[in-house]
This record gives C-alpha cells, structure tokens and sequence, in this order.
C-alpha cells in the first residue's frame, strides 16, 4: 500500500495542474460544448478536453512507476492512445458513432492479442465455479471492453458525475487487486484515482471544464481493462463478481437506456433524457444533490462488491438493497409524473 501512495500524489498534481492547460487547449481548438438541445444541463458553453489532463496525469505517472515492461504494458498503452485519440477529434469535431464504435473494437483488439482477455465465466448451476470459454473468448472480451467503455460515456451528463463514479469504482477495484496480489493492477486503478480527484475540483458544479469523450472513454476503458485483469486470473465467482458490483451504476444505466430505446422502437444509439440522473433533476433535485446521491449509490455498490470478498454475505445484501431502492424509486415516481403530465396534457386537449 506504501507503494502506491507516491503514485497516486503524483497523480493527483499532474492532473490538477493540467487541467487549467487543458481548458486553454479546448478554446484554441475549438473544442467547446455549447448548450443547443434540451438535454444540456448547462446554460454556457464549456471547454471539454478536460480528459486530456486525466491521460496525461495517469500515462505521465504510469510510465514512471510501472515495473512491468511486458507485451501486455504495451497493448493497454497503445488501446489507451487509440482511445484518447479518438476521443480529442470527436471532442473538436463530432464524429460518427460508426468510426467511434470501430476504434473501440480496434482498441479491444489490441488488449485482446496482448493478453487482457476474459477465458471464464461465472458457472452459476454447475460444480465447479468457473467455465473456460474457449473460442468464445474474443468477442466475450471485445464486448466487454467496447460495452464497459460506452457506459461511462454515457453516464457522463451531469458536472463530476463521471468522474466521481470513475473514483469509486477504481478504488473498489483497487482494493479487489491488492487482495488478490495483483499490485500492477492496483497501480492502473489507484492511477486513475489520483488521475480524477486532481481533476475533479474544475469539474464539479458548476464546472469550468468537461472531461469530453476524452475523458469518459479512457476512463471507461482502463475500468474494462483492469476489471479483467485484476480479477479474472483469480478465477473465482468472488473475485469475478466484484468488479461487476463496483460498475454496477454505469451498467445498470446503460442496460436500461438500450432496453428503454428498443422498447419504443427508437436507435439504441440515440441520446435521450432517460438516464437516471435525468430522472433525479426531473424531480425537482438541484445538480450537486444529483451527483452526489448517484456518488452514494455507486459507494453503496463498491462496498457490495467488497462485502462479497470479505464473505460478509449479510452485509452485501443490505448495501445491494439500499442501492437497488435508491435507483428504482425515483425511476418510478419519474414515470408516474411522466404518465400524470401526458394524461393532465390529453385532458387539456380535449377540453379544448
């Protein structure tokens, strides 16, 4: 543990002096977010490479402290430069959701054939615990990657949501590598730790800066690519599950938006006002409140994951639970407001 706390100082200042940089690059670039449709939160325009100083920081600090020098190294550090760089050009200039998709894949790709790879499976009604995947391994892998890497994407709507999320969820799978002796993945995770507090203070409410698709990529990605390699060599329905539980928000929110979007019969890609914090803010509730609340849920779903390590069943399940209430009971009071809106608006017409 001595170990990782230069690193993740060192983090935490590259980023925060970085992040100022980074504001003044996005206004040379052009690479501002101007509120134009009703789903934007914020009423000016914002800078938004603000995820270059989280990859700067957590690259600058990963190559000084990082002992291992493998093929493996070198694939997280070439999928990660895929990513930002696709990343920096949708922040200056939108790209489509194609070329996007295709550099993930291409990214998942390298982290496959470099050794990050998912070879098992939870067995949930078999004897032993785990399944060797065989073949099914690479697109189990790229799925994965690509899907891990899209939910935290999409949960970044709101100021220092993502980034916040990203702290939780790294330092839940922080503490899953150190319990299974995994220190170089411990490092990437306490990395990105450092990476986003340094960040965080420029892009809490009100922000001065969005981490952009540079941002919430990257994150999204090294999450993917750690949740796999600290956890899956233990080869266990514990160590398996907790990652699971520690990302749990992002893909939660993720799952119901594309289930959401298919059930209306709309593009699974296209944006919408469904997401859970959208929901939270149709209620009444300030921003902060709404962020921090979702920081809460997501504490609430690290710890789950941490109690199942720790065999602390009963303590799993109250954490679980609590999470569970504090998701689904605004998702149905949105609802039920949505429902009364339309029948309170169909009344109006037909009275006229």
């Amino acid at each position: 543990m001595y170990n990782l706390f230069l690193p993740f100082v060192m983090s935490v200042m590259i980023s925060y002096l970085m992040t100022p940089i980074a504001i003044r690059i996005a206004h040379a670039v052009g690479a501002i977010d101007v509120p134009k449709d009703e789903r934007r939160v914020h009423s000016k325009p914002i800078p938004r490479l603000g995820g270059l100083a989280i990859f700067v920081a957590f690259m600058a600090t990963y190559l000084a402290f990082n002992t291992m020098s493998g093929i493996k190294e070198l694939g997280l550090i070439a999928g990660a430069l895929i990513i930002v760089i696709t990343g920096v050009i949708d922040d200056m200039r939108p790209i489509s959701a194609k070329l996007k998709l295709a550099a993930q894949i291409l990214a998942a790709l390298i982290l496959y054939f470099s050794g990050t790879r998912i070879d098992f499976l939870t067995n949930y009604f078999g004897a032993s615990e785990m399944i060797y995947v065989g073949m099914l391994s690479l697109p189990i892998t790229i799925f994965w990657i690509v899907g891990i890497t899209n939910t935290v994407n999409l949960i970044d709507g709101l100021d220092g949501l993502a980034a916040g999320i990203s702290i939780i969820a790294a330092a839940s799978l922080a503490y899953v590598a150190i319990v299974n002796g995994r220190m170089e993945t411990a490092l990437v995770t306490i990395l990105i730790v450092g990476s986003c507090v340094g960040f965080l203070p420029y892009n809490f409410n009100p922000a001065k800066i969005f981490m952009g698709d540079t941002g919430s990529l990257f994150l999204g990605f090294i999450l993917a690519a750690t949740s796999i390699d600290g956890s899956i060599k233990g080869a266990t329905f514990l160590v398996f599950a907790a990652p699971v539980l520690a990302l749990g928000l992002p893909i939660f929110d993720t799952t119901f938006a594309i289930l959401r979007r298919f059930l209306s019969g709309r593009p699974i890609m296209e944006a919408d006002k469904g997401h859970l914090h959208h929901r939270l803010l149709s209620l009444g509730y300030h921003q902060r409140t709404v962020v921090l609340a979702m920081y809460f849920i997501s504490v609430l779903l690290g710890l789950s994951g941490i109690f199942l390590i720790q065999g602390a069943i009963g303590s799993m399940t109250v954490a679980l639970a609590a999470a569970a209430l504090l998701i689904l009971i605004p998702i149905r009071r949105s609802i039920s407001r949505e429902r009364l809106m339309l029948e309170e608006s169909e009344e109006n017409l037909w009275k006229e």
